[in-house]
């Protein structure tokens, strides 16, 4: 615990402190983000100019705040030696966050240079995605862990993925192939970085949701890790059997905490947007999330709020392109309420209570499976 605490703290501080300095940088290299002015949408007044790419910001505090969280573990002598070092959990966790974030910030880099809301087009985002998590994926299948315990003898032999399907934990009925646990996962990450993406837009709502969702996975992992089945001094039949539970928690609490320090500048009004290059980025991180700990089914649960306007978006293209009349005034949902007349602040706030329901329900899920369980 007293890790993922200084993880949490170090992120929070160094982006805190930190996104003030971007806004000057970006501001002084004019890397605004390009505003569309014709869709007649209020929160769009006053917002052209505005220094985007400010997931740099928080994806950096992240990495910097897992090192810090280390150094940390290294004072705790008691703590098994494989998560007191780097593993490949941190490599696949972090390399989503980093390399999907690195693909957003291309489409924002595009966008800033042409002086367009176009930026990279949707087969080149596309293929990133897919090349991200294709990559990663293997990695997250491929290596399983060497954790021994003092005789010599293999304690942990997980890899980061499953080959099986996964809602509290994995379901041995729903196997699948390691070609096709990458293909799944792939698909995992392109819904999750396109969840997180299509639900920016209005000034802390995405960055609001991220810190809820990642809050929830820092949870769920260092509870795996209190139960978990690598564990030699945990005595229950009843643990979880997962690679490297307190990576996963120190990782998520790092990125939640930055995202907090990130959110005081990014809440409404605005000093600074994530850009693709932190919803990208979060997308793929949550996406990692969810594999790592065993809980793939329950994404969708736990990042509700991503799935309910990523839907909205799909049934205005169906409707439009099937009988030629729009479900929403506008899509994603959000700006649909906007042209209802509703203001931002409501907006962003009710969202965040949505968001917030589907992570306690969530939480409740994951807990009450464990319960039905030991008792």
């Amino acid at each position: 615990m007293r890790a993922v605490i200084v993880a949490v703290g170090v992120a929070f501080l160094i982006s805190l402190f930190c996104t003030p300095i971007a806004i000057k940088v970006f501001a002084r290299l004019k890397a605004g983000q390009p505003i569309r002015s014709n869709l007649g949408l209020a929160s769009n007044e006053g917002k052209k100019g505005t220094p985007t790419m400010g997931g740099v910001v928080f994806i950096l505090a992240t990495v910097i705040a897992y090192v810090a969280g280390h150094l940390a573990l290294t004072t705790l002598p008691d703590l098994q030696i494989a998560q007191v070092e780097p593993t490949i959990t941190a490599l696949v966790l972090l390399g989503l966050m980093v390399f999907s974030g690195a693909v957003g910030f291309i489409d924002d880099f595009l966008k800033v240079r042409k002086r367009h809301s176009g930026g990279l087009n949707k087969r080149g985002k596309l293929l990133g995605q897919i090349l991200v998590g294709a990559v990663f994926g293997v990695v997250a299948l491929y290596f399983p862990s060497t954790m021994t315990d003092a005789k010599g003898t293999a304690t942990n032999t997980e890899t980061v993925g499953s080959t099986t399907l996964s809602f509290i934990r994995d379901i041995p009925a729903l196997e699948l192939t390691k070609v096709g646990a990458v293909i799944l996962f792939i698909f995992v990450v392109m819904a999750a970085t396109n969840g997180v993406n299509l639900t920016d837009g209005l000034d802390g709502l995405a960055t609001g949701a991220s810190v809820m969702v990642l809050a929830a996975y820092g949870l769920i992992a260092f509870w795996q890790y209190r139960h978990w089945c690598a564990d030699p001094s945990y005595t229950r039949d009843y643990c979880y059997a997962v690679r490297d539970p307190l990576e996963i928690a120190l990782i998520a609490g790092a990125a939640a905490g930055a995202c907090v320090g990130f959110l005081w500048w990014n809440t409404s009004p605005a000093r600074i947007f994530m850009g693709d290059t932190g919803a990208l980025g979060l997308g793929g991180l949550i996406a990692g999330m969810a594999m790592s700990t065993r809980t793939i089914m329950l994404l969708p649960i736990i990042g509700g709020l991503f799935v309910i306007i990523t839907m909205s978006v799909v049934i205005q293209i169906i409707s439009f392109k099937t009988t030629g009349k729009r479900v929403f005034r506008m899509s994603p949902l959000q700006h649909h309420f906007e042209l209802a007349g509703w203001s931002e602040v409501n907006i962003v706030v009710r969202f965040w209570i949505i968001a917030g329901i589907c992570v306690a329900i969530a939480l409740g899920l994951f807990y009450s499976e464990y319960l039905a369980n030991v008792t």
